[in-house]
Parts: structure tokens; C-alpha cells; sequence
């Protein structure tokens, strides 16, 4: 199977938004979507979540309390889900794995799995799918066809912002880029039944 090549992204000819930036032009732009999906791209193996409860419990070794976390979410899951349905616009998701596991990624498919079961359409791609001669791809979201931001962090994996662009053509290459990826990926229920359900709880040193 041929590997995938992303396109290019010059981060000089887009607008450095800070992190409130983002979370903001974020909400406001996905607010407007109408009959139009979006799509994200995930390539870290690891991040640093902010303002979550389960990811605080995973740190400190509490994988079933981490779970039992994730598990109380899923109501407001389900409350997008139906509002994405009103609204005809879905939610896309590329998931990029390494084997073996990271312990974060292992818990991040768990939420991952819930978020499908709830109306997000995700799938799982090997990382050794995708070309990456000059380093890991970055971290893409594609809002309704019409907007498209390179999510930054930091080295330790904390949120720091992104980059936006409006232009045709770098929104128009990265959507057919991650929907290429998502043809070929498989969906996380299947993936996550084979490779993540059998497996132990991640060491704390992990996580």
C-alpha cells in the first residue's frame, strides 16, 4: 500500500492566533456551519489535556477512575452528536497510531470509542502509512470546508494555539488530504476491540 504524502503549509501565510484566539474563532466559525463536515487530523502520540478530570485521574494511577470519568461525558457527547445532526455537518477524525501504545494514547482511544458511539465518525491510521520525510505531520482541523488551523503545542504536549488560514487552496488540499486518510483508516470500533481492549491497564510511568 502506497504511503501518503501531505501537502504543504507555510505557517508564514497564515495568522498566529494565541490559545484563547483559537478556542474563540474556533466556537464562532464552527457556530455558522451548515450542511458542511469538518475533519481533524491527530498525529501526537501525546498531549497534555487541560481541564480534565479523567486525564488528572490517569496521572495519578487511577486508570478505573479515568475511565469511570470519561464514562460521565458521555451525555454531552451525545447532546453534539444530536445537534450535529440537526445541523447536518459531522465531525471527522483521523487518528494516527504507533504501536506499541502510548498509556496517554490507550486512554485517549477509550474516549475516542465513546465519541463514535455518540456520532463522531473516527478512524485509526498506522503511522507507517503516511510519508513523513521531514518529520511528523502536523495537527489539522478542517472546519466546514471553509477554514483550516494548525493546531500548536508545546514540546510537552500543552495547548498553544494555532495557525489559520482561509485560502482555497491550503483549506482545499488538507481536506482531501484527511479525507484520503480516513478512506483508507479503520474505524476505531473494530480497531479499538483487537488492539486496545485486551490490553492492561497503562504504569503511571506512562501516562
Amino acid at each position: 500500500m502506497p504511503e501518503l504524502r501531505a501537502p504543504a503549509l507555510n505557517p508564514e501565510n497564515g495568522c498566529r492566533l494565541t490559545r484563547e484566539e483559537y478556542r474563540r474563532d474556533f466556537r464562532e466559525r464552527d457556530a455558522e456551519i451548515r450542511g458542511r463536515d469538518s475533519w481533524k487530523l491527530e498525529r501526537r502520540q501525546y498531549f497534555e489535556e487541560q481541564n480534565s478530570p479523567s486525564r488528572d485521574a490517569l496521572r495519578r494511577g487511577d486508570w478505573a477512575g479515568a475511565l469511570r470519568l470519561l464514562e460521565e461525558r458521555r451525555g454531552a457527547l451525545e447532546a453534539i452528536g444530536r445537534e450535529d445532526e440537526e445541523r447536518g455537518s459531522f465531525f471527522h477524525r483521523v487518528r494516527v497510531v504507533e504501536r506499541p501504545l502510548t498509556g496517554y494514547l490507550q486512554w485517549e482511544l477509550h474516549s475516542l470509542r465513546m465519541r463514535a458511539e455518540c456520532g463522531e465518525r473516527v478512524r485509526i491510521v498506522p503511522a507507517e502509512e503516511l510519508a513523513e520525510d521531514s518529520g511528523p505531520l502536523p495537527e489539522i482541523v478542517v472546519l466546514g470546508g471553509r477554514t483550516l488551523y494548525q493546531v500548536l503545542y508545546t514540546a510537552t504536549g500543552t495547548p498553544d494555539g494555532a495557525i489559520r488560514w482561509t485560502g482555497p487552496e491550503p483549506v482545499d488540499e488538507w481536506q482531501e488530504f484527511i479525507q484520503s486518510l480516513y478512506r483508507r483508516g479503520e474505524d476505531v470500533a473494530s480497531w479499538f476491540a483487537r488492539e486496545v481492549a485486551p490490553l492492561a491497564p497503562p504504569r503511571t510511568e506512562e501516562v
